[in-house]
């Protein structure tokens, strides 16, 4: 199975301990794992222009780093968000990516998808509501989703139960 790991987190921080988990267990389990830490890339929110629903036949007007995102994004079995929570939500970073899926909507392979969240103090209800959404919306089964809050960020016993959780899929 193809994985795509979408990284929300514009640092290398908890996020990305649990993302690299998960991708040891992934490949461990004998799957192929790309991530993309758009946290990292300039990808500019939608404009609502529609373009890509008329003279774009399916493509973006904006040229940034989504171009980037796309291929892996239609090519995938599986997709992972994986985001701190920044102020109660995921960070813009990931929203920004998400939103520009637009043109495509759903994934043209993916058939399933999991949730990565970290934060110090929880508040993963607006994360856990939209996941939630676009897979109901996208018919992609609910692997599901991992969270560490507090000192479970970056532990052994956290990053062990993320990489049994990749292994197992």
């Amino acid at each position: 199975m193809k994985i795509t790991i979408l990284n929300g987190s514009p640092r290398m921080g908890n996020t990305a301990a649990m993302v690299n988990a998960f991708a040891e267990g992934a490949k461990a389990a004998g799957h192929e794992v790309e991530i993309l830490d758009v946290g990292k890339m300039k990808i500019n929110g939608c404009l609502a222009c529609e373009y890509c629903h008329g003279k774009g036949e399916g493509k973006c007007i904006q040229k940034d780093d989504m171009e980037k995102v796309m291929p892996a994004y239609q090519d995938s079995d599986m997709l992972v968000m994986a985001s701190p929570i920044y102020f109660a939500a995921p960070t813009s970073q990931i929203q920004a990516a998400i939103q520009r899926i637009y043109p495509l909507g759903k994934p043209a392979k993916a058939t399933k998808a999991a949730l990565l969240l970290s934060s110090m103090a929880g508040g993963y209800d607006v994360a856990i509501a939209q996941y939630k959404t676009l897979t109901a919306m996208f018919g992609l089964q609910d692997m599901g989703i991992c969270t560490a809050t507090g000192d479970e960020n970056k532990s052994e016993a956290k990053l062990a139960e993320i990489k049994a959780f990749a292994e197992k899929l």
